[in-house]
């Protein structure tokens, strides 16, 4: 369970420059919607399949998350959403990273209270 509130805790702390360094707004719709994906992404496949429980080879994971985030590009675009500039691209690998980190300690945490 430490390893879990580290995980969320430095993530939080984290995302908190991150956004203040790329001058991007968490709270819109959008940028909770696109965060929210790129991180339960990251949760589940990077995390939990892969680095866990090794479900998943790496390289097809990569493949299932970049046709989730292509998936989400493409939907936003079709609503008239800009989400192609570098720094929400930064701001998506972070999330994904984080999310990974974080499923992976999850897991972690609740096999061995198991």
């Amino acid at each position: 369970m430490k390893g879990l509130t580290i995980a969320i805790g430095i993530g939080l702390l984290l995302l908190y420059f991150v956004d203040a360094a790329l001058k991007i707004q968490l709270f819109t719709q959008e940028m909770l919607i696109h965060s929210g994906i790129r991180f339960f992404t990251g949760f589940a496949i990077l995390g939990i399949a892969v680095f866990y429980e090794h479900i998943i080879r790496f390289k097809n994971a990569i493949y299932l998350v970049l046709a989730l985030v292509l998936a989400d590009d493409i939907a936003d675009y079709f609503r008239n959403i800009n989400s192609f500039s570098f720094e929400v691209m930064l701001h998506s690998i972070y999330m994904l990273l984080w999310g990974a980190v974080t499923g992976y300690a999850s897991i972690k945490s609740w096999k061995a209270n198991r």
